[in-house]
């Protein structure tokens, strides 16, 4: 089982009260997302240490990790509470972008795989915001077929010792864990030889070397481990058990990117456009009024699949192709919101006045989106895996499918 609470009903009063709370700490602790004069992006330490502070405010108010169990920090409430906090926080800014993948990825894979020991020593610091994790999948040899990978751990007494290198992962360079695949057994087929660990991303044997990205921004980054050290205890899973955990780790990913994490990190945009649309006198053009209501409509059915795949989780089920479904959902309604973005934003995205610090808001959102349709696997991965699992189509050919991972070519 999952270990989030179950839902269940909620008279008039409870909703009522719980409201009542979400907007007084709303109120108390963030800004209209019309309001918001700038991004924080992920190489942005003063965005890192505000994103900490206010889910450090979250957890105090008993709104952090609503359903999640409350001995491992989280509030230990309903998925109906979860659902009455993702309406209430839409129109407002959480500035909490550099854990959407601590929250959205690695909280709950803790949660589902995590021994009680690991559980307990790990979840309330992730729920709180004292510390952020990232996930470690992608190699230069290996980005949509994760499978392939070649970093190794091997068994050291107490101790696993990593070799290797990843890319393309995100917040690396201000995360304190990570959680990592890696080949345990290269004898084996290259799904069956995996392993998942977590490891400390502040020990010698791991090196952090940003990339710089188009939008001028580094939130991507290359690691290196050197003999990088993981205690025994820190495995996570069984032995040989990485790839299973590997895929729900990915559909919890792809979740996050395209349902919202359910935790505030994904919130609706097109209130906010609205806001800032009818704020510079846009409320009677017909073209733009027609996009901000395709918009919406489209992310009130984004509400939908995110409701279905929690009450698969809360069932007990990882999300299955429901995340492929809503990864590529995210990514297609990515794009609609940079092109209402750009729309209302005019000249401005283009250029702006030296002095204006949040004044290259508009032309970073335009240049991430792209990102959005690689990031947890291509629209085309998507596509595949919604095509074989879904509609029943035969998988592509695969003339190393059951040979062992050493035995394959590569470059």
């Amino acid at each position: 089982m999952s270990g989030q609470n179950d839902g269940s009903e909620l008279d008039a009063v409870a909703e009522d009260a719980f409201r009542e709370q979400v907007r007084t700490f709303l109120e108390a602790n963030c800004s209209r997302a019309g309001d918001r004069s700038g991004s924080i992006g992920d190489d942005d330490p003063e965005g890192i240490a505000a994103a900490k502070a206010f889910q450090g405010s979250m957890a105090d108010a008993g709104l952090a990790g609503l359903t999640f169990p409350s001995e491992f920090g989280g509030a230990g409430l309903t998925s109906r509470h979860q659902e009455l906090f993702n309406q209430e926080v839409q129109g407002w800014y959480l500035p909490t972008t550099p854990l959407s993948i601590s929250h959205g990825m690695c909280l709950p894979v803790l949660n589902q795989f995590g021994t009680e020991d690991q559980k307990a020593q790990f979840m309330p610091d992730n729920i709180s915001g004292a510390s952020i994790w990232c996930q470690m999948f992608s190699e230069p040899g290996a980005g949509s077929d994760v499978a392939s990978l070649s970093t190794r751990a091997v068994r050291d007494g107490d101790e696993w010792i990593i070799e290797g290198q990843k890319v393309w992962t995100s917040g690396a360079q201000y995360c304190d864990y990570g959680i990592l695949v890696a080949r345990t057994d290269t004898s084996l087929p290259k799904h069956q030889g995996l392993t998942m660990f977590i490891v400390d991303m502040r020990q010698p044997g791991v090196e952090v070397r940003p990339l710089r990205q188009i939008s001028g921004g580094s939130g991507f980054n290359e690691i290196f481990f050197t003999e990088a050290r993981v205690p025994v205890d820190w495995q996570l899973g069984d032995l040989g058990q990485g790839w299973n955990l590997a895929v729900s780790m990915l559909m919890f990913e792809r979740v996050s990117i395209g349902a919202g994490s359910g935790s505030g990190l994904d919130a609706d945009r097109s209130p906010g456009l609205i806001q800032t649309a009818q704020a510079l006198g846009y409320r009677h053009d017909p073209v733009l009024r027609q996009g901000l209501a395709d918009l919406w409509i489209r992310e009130q059915i984004k509400g939908y699949i995110g409701q279905r795949i929690r009450a698969a989780v809360e069932g007990g089920r990882v999300p299955g192709p429901e995340g492929s479904l809503a990864k590529l959902n995210g990514a297609l309604l990515a794009r609609r919101v940079r092109d209402v973005s750009l729309a209302i934003a005019g000249s401005a995205a283009q250029a702006w006045d030296a002095d204006d610090a949040g004044g290259d808001r508009w032309a970073v959102a335009c240049l991430s989106t792209a990102g959005i349709s690689i990031a947890g696997g291509t629209d085309e991965v998507q596509r595949n895996i919604i095509g074989e699992r879904v509609l029943g189509l035969p998988k592509e050919p695969d003339p190393y499918k059951g040979a062992a991972w050493e035995a394959i070519p590569r470059s």
